[in-house]
C-alpha cells in the first residue's frame, strides 16, 4: 500500500530532489537526458527553496560541461557543498578534472543519466558506455535500477562520499530509468538529517583552502614521488565498500528499505544466475521469479557498487550451488576480452579463489553478454533468453540480445511470444505526434491516477529523435502493487492512436490486447471511419475483438481556438471509456491538472482547456465493428516501387518503425548513410496544406523561401512541357520579358508538408474583391492527397532552370533547386530556411561541419537523410562531429581541402609537358568566383581526366584523385546559439582568428532548443528560459561585434523573417569572401512560446524594435575607403516591448513577477537603445 510519503515523478526529478537537499553550491549544463535535474534545482532555487541546512544552494549554469568540472573541483576546494548533472559527452568532458577531485580526496558526488556515446553515430539514448569510461577515475560508482532506488542511492551516495572522502558517480539508466514517471517513496528531511551528520560537513570544511591557514594543493611532483602517491590513497579506497555497506544499513533502518552494494535474489541453491547492473535487473529479477515458480533454480545479483569493486562483498553475496554465471554488460567494449562488468566478475572469481575467499572447486563457467545498447529495449523475452542460453549444454559466449547478429552470429535466440502475467496491472498506449500535446496530457494522467487515487503508476515515453513532428509513443500502467516493469507495454488494454496518418505507416495495433479499447483521432465520424482503415488493420480490430471509438479531436481543438493542440481532448476521452475512473470524477480532476499545469500561461489558455474538456465527450462516437472485413488492400510498400535498393531494405524497414528487427548485416559497418532520402518518407502529416490561387498569385516565390521544409517550390519552364500535365496541375503565363513563352508554377509536396502555414501568412498575393482570400490559402490534405502527389511529380521532371542565367534576387534563388529537403524539424522551424537557401546557392560545392543540436538532429537523423543531390549526383557533403568542436572540425575541412588543391595543382603543372602550357595555366588560374566560373573550371576538369585516362603514371593517378578538388569548394560551419556562444566560443573564436576560408552560419534560436530551451549567452534580457526562470537578467551577447573586432573578418546579422533579400547578400557576400566569415542569422523557434505561424512577423518586429539589428560588415571595403560596417535595417520604430510582449517567454515573467519584468524590461529598452546609437555611429563614420 502506499503511504502518506508516495509521490510520482521521474528519476531526474527523484535524484534532483535529494541533491539539491544536500548542496550548497550547484553548476548546470544541459544535455540529454540529464537537463531535467538541473532545470528543477534552478527552479526549487528560484522559488527559495531551501536544502536541510536553511539556506537555498547557488546555481550556476557555466558554457560547458568542462566549465562545470572546472567549476565544481574550485568550489570544492573552497569548502562548500557541491553536486552536478550530465551524462555522455558531458561526461567526458568532465574526466580530466575528475581525476583531480578524486586524486585529492575531495567528497562530491555527481548524478549521471548514463547515456550512449557518439561514435560510428549520435544517440541521444540510453547505455552505460559513459560511466564505464569513467572506471580508472578514482570515483566510486554507485548505479541504481528504478525511480525508487535513484532517489535512495542518491542519499546513499551524498553521505558516503562525506564518510569515505572517495567521490562518487551515482549512475541509472538515461531514459528507461530517468524519464521513467513511477510512485515512489520520498525521503523527508529529518531522515537525510540523520544520514548527513554535519560533523562530518565540518571536517569537509576543515580540508579546504583557506588564507587563514594556508597549505599548497596541485603541486607538480616527479618520478621520485608521484608513483607513492598514488598508493598512499589505497586505504580510503579498502575502506570505501563498508562505508555504503553500512549506509545502506543506515538507510534501511529509517526507511524500511533494505540495499546491498552486491544484492542477490533467488533461489538460495540457484545453479544459475545473471549477474547485471542498472533497470535491465528488474526485469531479469521478475523473469527470474517466473522460472522459480515452475521449478528452476536460477537468481539474479545486482551490482549496485562498481566501484571499488569489493571481491569479498561480491563472492559473499553469490550462492555457492551456481554453476554458471551469465554477466550482462549495457555497453560494448571493442577490441576487449569482454565488457566490463564480465571482466570484473571473470577477475573476481578467479582472485577469490586464489585468496581462499571460496574453496578452489568453486569453479563456475562465466559468460558474458551485452543487452539494450542506445536504449534498445530489454525485454522479459530477451531475459528468459539469456537463462534458456546458459541452462544449454554449450551456452554461447560473448552474445548479444535482442538484436539479429548475422555477421558474427553473436545473437542468441528468444522466443518473443513470451510475456509475463501483467494481469493486475492496467495499461495503455498512446501514438502521438511530437508537439500535439499527447505526452503533456498523459503526464497529466499518470499523476491525476497515481497521486489522487490508491493505484501505483508507472509511465514511459518512446520519442524518435525528430523535432516536434516526430512520432511519440507513451507508455502508461496502473495497479495496486508496486509496478517493477521497465520495458515497453506489449499487451495494452487501451489503445490511443492520436494521428489518423499513422494507421497506414505503423502497426499500432500490435500492442492491443484482446477486447482493448481503441480510441483513434480521425476525421472520419463513425459511419464512416471503417472505409478508410486498410484490410490489416480491419481485421487486426475483428480478430481482437477491439472496442472502437472515434473522435475529430483536430475540429474540437480548432472549434475551442486550440489550433492543433488536441491533447486534453484525447486525454478527456480517455478517461470517458477506458473505465480506469468514473468520469465525472476524472473530469473534475482533469479540469484541476489543467489550472495546474497552463496556470502560468494565463486564464484564457485555462479556460479554452476547460472548454475543451467539456467539448470532447460530446463529440466522441463509438463505431460499430462489421464482422468482416471490407477493404481490399493491406499496408502498403512504405516507399515508392523506384526507390534505391538500400532504401527499400532499409530505409522502408526503419519508416515503418521495426528497425529492431533489421540484422546487422543490413546497416553501414562505419556510420556511412546515403544522401537523399526524405523523398521516399511521405511522412503525412499535415491536416492541413497550402493551396494555390495562378489568378491572385504576383510570382515573388517569397513563399518558397520561407517553407522551413521544401515542400513548396516555384519553377518556370516551357509551355511545351505541359502536353503531358495532369487535368488538375496548376500553372499561369510566367511573367518575365526574359523568358517568353514559359509558365510558372507554384507546387506542394503535400505529402511532405507539415502544414505550418508559414507559406500562406507571408503570401502577399491578395484578392480585391474577397476579404481573407490570398493566393495561397490552407486546405485540407486528405480530400487532395492523391491528386497533389501526381502534381508533385510532374512538376519534379520539368526541366530545372539554367542556373547560369539565374540572378541572386529573391526570386530567382527559389529556381534553384533546393537541396535540403523535407527534414524533420519542427513545423514552422526557424533555422532551415536559412539551409535550405543556402544549398540552393552553393549546395553542389558545399561542405557542412554541423554542430550536434537541432540542426544534426533534422539534418542527419535517421531513417531518412535531408540533404540532397541534384540531376549530376552533386550535393552538400555533411558530417558531425560532436557538440563543442564544431568550428575546429570544420576548419579540419578547409585546411584538407587547400591541402588536396594544393597537391592538385602541383601535379597539374608537373604534367604541364604532356597537357600544354596554356590548360595548365587555364586550371590553375581559373576565375571561379560566380556559377560560370565554377561551370567554366568543371569542364576543365573533365578535359584534364579525358586527357590522362590512359596515364598510368604516379602523377597522372594521383591527379585524376585529387581533379574535382580543383573546383573550388565552399565550407560551411553550422550550428545554434548554444554551441557558438557557449560551448563551442573558444574554438569557434580561434577559427576566426586563423584568417582561413571559412563561412561560419549561427542559427541563433537563443536557447539550447535541441534540449528543451535552456538558456545561453544569446538569451536575451527579461526572456524566461530553463536555467533562467526567473528571467535572464544581464543582456545578449554581441557575438557578431566580438568577430568584427578582428578586423578581417566577414560578418552580418540577418533575418529571413525581415529581409530575404539581406540574407542572399549576406550569404553571397561571405561566401566570395576569402577569409572567414561569420553569419548571425535570427531564428524563431517553438522555445519562444507562440505560435510560429506568426514566425516571420516576429523577426520583423524583431527588426523594427531595433532588438535585431541587419548589418553587414565587409573587411573588403576599407582597401576600397570605405566604411565595412553597413546598417541594413532603419532607426527603430517601436519600442522593444511591443516584439517582446507577443511571446511566452517573456509573458511569463510579467504574470509571475511584474515587478522584475518591467525592470528587466526597461533594462532591455536602455540596452537596445544604446547598442543601436554605437551601430548607427559605426555605419555613418567616414
Amino acid at each position: 500500500m502506499k503511504n502518506k510519503n508516495s509521490v510520482i515523478t521521474d528519476a531526474n526529478e527523484a535524484v534532483a530532489s535529494v541533491a539539491f537537499r544536500v548542496s550548497e553550491t550547484i553548476a548546470i549544463y544541459p544535455i540529454t537526458p540529464s537537463s531535467p535535474m538541473a532545470e528543477s534545482c534552478e527552479e526549487w532555487a528560484v522559488k527559495g527553496k531551501k536544502n536541510i541546512w536553511g539556506t537555498t544552494p547557488s546555481i550556476s549554469q557555466l558554457q560547458s560541461e568542462g566549465g562545470v568540472a572546472g567549476s565544481v573541483h574550485g568550489a570544492l576546494q573552497t569548502g562548500t557543498l557541491m553536486t552536478t548533472f550530465t551524462a555522455s559527452q558531458g561526461l567526458l568532458l568532465m574526466i580530466p578534472n575528475m581525476y583531480k577531485i578524486a586524486g585529492e580526496l575531495t567528497s562530491f558526488v555527481m548524478h549521471v543519466s548514463a547515456r550512449a556515446l557518439a561514435s560510428h553515430g549520435l544517440s541521444i539514448f540510453g547505455d552505460q558506455t559513459d560511466v564505464m569510461a569513467c572506471r580508472q577515475t578514482g570515483f566510486a560508482m554507485l548505479c541504481s535500477n528504478s525511480v525508487q532506488e535513484a532517489h535512495d542511492m542518491a542519499l546513499i551516495a551524498h553521505a558516503s562520499t562525506l564518510e569515505s572522502r572517495v567521490p562518487f558517480l551515482h549512475f541509472f539508466d538515461g531514459f528507461r530509468t530517468s524519464h521513467e514517471v513511477n510512485t515512489y517513496e520520498a525521503i523527508s528531511d529529518d531522515i537525510i538529517k540523520e544520514m548527513i551528520p554535519y560533523e562530518k560537513v565540518i571536517e569537509f570544511r576543515r580540508r579546504a583552502l583557506s588564507p587563514d591557514r594556508p597549505f599548497i594543493r596541485g603541486t607538480a611532483q616527479n618520478p621520485d614521488v608521484y608513483f607513492q602517491s598514488w598508493e598512499a590513497r589505497n586505504s580510503f579506497y579498502d575502506k570505501c565498500a563498508d562505508i555504503v555497506e553500512a549506509n545502506m544499513l543506515k538507510f534501511g533502518k529509517l526507511t524500511g528499505r533494505t540495499y546491498k552494494p552486491y544484492e542477490y535474489v533467488g533461489a538460495a541453491d540457484a545453479e544459475e544466475i545473471v549477474v547485471m547492473m542498472g533497470s535491465g535487473a528488474e526485469t531479469t529479477e521478475a523473469v527470474a521469479n517466473y522460472i522459480n515458480s515452475n521449478g528452476g533454480k536460477v537468481g539474479v545479483l545486482k551490482v549496485r557498487m562498481y566501484r571499488p569493486f569489493s571481491v569479498k562483498k561480491f563472492i559473499a553475496a553469490i550462492p555457492q550451488t551456481v554453476k554458471k554465471i551469465t554477466v550482462l554488460d549495457r555497453t560494448k567494449e571493442l577490441g576487449a576480452m569482454g565488457e566490463p562488468l564480465f571482466e570484473e566478475v571473470s577477475a573476481s572469481i578467479a582472485e577469490a579463489r586464489g585468496s581462499g575467499l571460496v574453496p578452489s572447486s568453486f569453479d563456475p563457467k562465466v559468460i558474458g553478454g551485452r543487452y539494450g545498447l542506445g536504449s534498445k529495449d530489454y525485454t522479459p523475452a530477451m531475459a528468459k533468453g539469456v537463462f534458456d542460453n546458459m541452462s544449454a549444454d554449450k551456452p554461447k559466449n560473448h552474445f548479444s540480445v535482442g538484436i539479429v547478429d548475422d555477421v558474427t552470429n553473436n545473437s542468441i535466440d528468444y522466443n518473443p511470444e513470451f510475456k509475463l502475467d501483467d494481469s493486475s496491472v492496467l495499461s495503455a498506449v498512446f501514438f502521438g505526434l511530437g508537439s500535439d500535446g499527447t505526452v503533456g496530457a498523459n503526464k497529466n494522467t499518470i499523476k491525476i491516477i497515481g497521486n489522487e487515487t490508491p493505484n501505483y503508476a508507472q509511465a514511459y515515453f518512446v520519442y524518435d529523435s525528430k523535432k516536434s513532428g516526430g512520432i511519440t509513443v507513451s507508455h502508461l500502467r496502473f495497479g495496486p502493487n508496486p509496478i517493477k516493469a521497465p520495458y515497453l507495454i506489449s499487451n495494452a488494454q487501451f489503445v490511443g492512436c492520436h494521428q489518423f496518418s499513422f494507421m497506414e505507416k505503423y502497426n499500432v495495433l500490435e500492442c492491443a490486447a484482446e477486447g482493448a479499447v481503441f480510441l483513434l483521432n480521425s476525421i472520419h465520424d463513425a459511419k464512416t471511419v471503417w472505409k478508410y482503415l486498410n484490410r490489416d488493420v480491419q481485421q487486426t480490430i475483428i480478430n481482437k475483438k477491439l472496442k472502437f471509438y472515434v473522435i475529430d479531436a483536430y475540429h474540437v481543438a480548432k472549434s475551442m481556438g486550440m489550433g492543433g493542440r488536441i491533447n486534453t481532448i484525447m486525454q478527456t476521452c480517455y478517461f470517458a471509456i477506458s473505465g480506469v475512473l468514473p468520469p465525472e470524477e476524472a473530469i473534475a480532476k482533469i479540469k484541476a491538472a489543467i489550472e495546474k499545469t497552463y496556470g502560468k500561461k494565463g486564464p484564457q489558455v485555462v479556460q479554452k482547456n476547460f472548454a475543451a474538456v467539456d467539448a470532447s465527450v460530446s463529440n466522441l462516437q463509438q463505431v460499430e465493428v462489421p464482422t468482416e472485413v471490407t477493404a481490399e488492400y493491406g499496408f502498403g510498400p512504405a516507399v515508392a516501387n523506384d526507390a534505391p535498393d538500400f532504401v527499400k531494405r532499409v530505409t522502408a524497414v526503419m519508416m515503418r518503425d521495426q528497425g529492431d528487427k533489421l540484422p546487422v548485416s543490413a546497416l553501414p559497418v562505419d556510420g556511412t548513410w546515403p544522401s537523399a532520402t526524405t523523398q521516399w518518407e511521405k511522412r503525412n502529416i499535415a491536416i492541413e496544406v497550402p493551396s494555390w490561387n495562378p489568378d491572385l498569385c504576383i510570382q515573388c516565390a517569397k513563399c518558397a523561401t520561407i517553407c522551413p521544409h521544401a515542400a513548396i517550390r516555384a519553377k518556370f519552364y516551357s509551355n511545351e512541357e505541359l502536353k503531358n500535365a495532369p487535368a488538375s496541375f496548376k500553372h499561369v503565363a510566367f511573367r518575365s520579358p526574359k523568358n517568353p513563352d514559359c509558365s510558372f508554377t507554384i507546387q506542394v509536396a503535400a505529402e511532405d508538408c507539415t502544414g505550418c502555414g508559414l507559406c500562406a501568412t507571408v503570401c502577399p498575393g491578395k484578392s480585391r474583391t474577397e476579404e481573407g482570400v490570398k493566393a495561397l490559402m490552407m486546405t485540407a490534405q486528405e480530400p487532395i492527397r492523391e491528386q497533389e502527389k501526381e502534381n508533385f511529380k510532374f512538376f519534379m521532371s520539368l526541366p530545372n532552370p539554367d542556373r547560369l542565367k539565374l540572378t541572386e534576387t529573391v526570386k530567382d534563388v527559389q529556381f534553384r533547386q533546393p537541396l535540403f529537403e523535407f527534414s524533420g524539424s519542427c513545423a514552422g522551424c526557424g533555422e532551415t530556411p536559412y539551409v535550405k537557401m543556402l544549398t540552393q546557392l552553393f549546395g553542389d560545392r558545399l561542405y557542412i561541419a554541423n554542430a550536434t543540436g537541432c540542426s544534426s538532429i533534422y539534418g542527419g537523423n535517421l531513417p531518412t537523410t535531408p540533404y540532397c543531390v541534384n540531376e549530376y549526383g552533386r550535393g552538400p557533403a555533411w558530417a558531425n562531429s560532436l557538440f563543442e568542436d564544431n568550428a575546429e572540425f570544420g576548419f579540419g575541412f578547409r585546411i584538407s581541402l587547400d591541402k588536396k588543391e594544393e597537391m592538385a595543382k602541383d601535379l597539374v603543372q608537373k604534367l604541364a609537358p604532356k597537357l600544354g602550357d596554356d590548360f595548365v595555366k587555364s586550371i590553375i588560374e581559373a576565375d571561379q568566383s560566380n556559377e560560370a566560373g565554377i561551370a567554366a573550371q568543371r569542364e576543365r576538369v573533365a578535359a584534364l581526366k579525358d586527357k590522362l585516362a590512359g596515364d598510368s603514371s604516379f602523377e597522372a593517378v594521383a591527379v585524376r584523385e585529387l581533379a574535382d578538388d580543383l573546383v573550388k569548394k565552399s565550407v560551411w560551419i553550422l550550428g545554434g546559439d548554444g554551441w557558438a556562444y557557449d560551448i563551442g566560443y573558444g574554438g569557434l573564436d580561434h577559427v576566426l582568428a586563423s584568417g582561413k576560408n571559412v563561412n561560419i552560419m549561427v542559427m541563433d534560436t537563443e536557447v539550447y532548443s535541441n534540449t528543451g530551451g535552456q538558456m545561453s549567452k544569446s538569451t536575451p534580457m527579461g526572456a524566461v528560459a530553463k536555467f533562467a526562470s526567473e528571467g535572464k537578467s544581464m543582456p545578449k551577447k554581441d557575438l557578431g561585434m566580438l568577430a568584427i573586432d578582428y578586423g578581417n573578418v566577414y560578418v552580418a546579422q540577418v533575418s529571413i523573417g525581415a529581409n530575404d533579400a539581406q540574407v542572399i547578400k549576406a550569404m553571397t557576400e561571405a561566401n566570395s569572401y576569402d577569409g572567414p566569415s561569420l553569419i548571425i542569422a535570427y531564428c524563431h523557434c517553438i522555445s519562444h512560446g507562440y505560435n510560429l505561424i506568426n514566425g516571420p512577423a516576429q523577426q520583423k518586429a524583431a527588426v523594427d524594435s531595433g532588438y535585431w539589428p541587419l548589418y553587414r560588415y565587409d573587411p573588403r571595403k576599407i582597401a576600397a575607403g570605405e566604411n565595412p560596417f553597413k546598417l541594413d535595417s532603419k532607426d527603430p520604430k517601436i519600442p522593444v516591448i511591443e516584439y517582446m510582449k507577443v511571446e511566452n517567454r517573456f509573458k511569463m515573467l510579467q504574470m509571475l513577477n511584474p515587478e522584475r519584468a518591467a525592470e528587466l524590461d526597461a533594462n532591455a529598452q536602455k540596452f537596445v537603445d544604446a547598442r543601436w546609437a554605437k551601430y548607427k555611429y559605426l555605419a555613418e563614420r567616414k
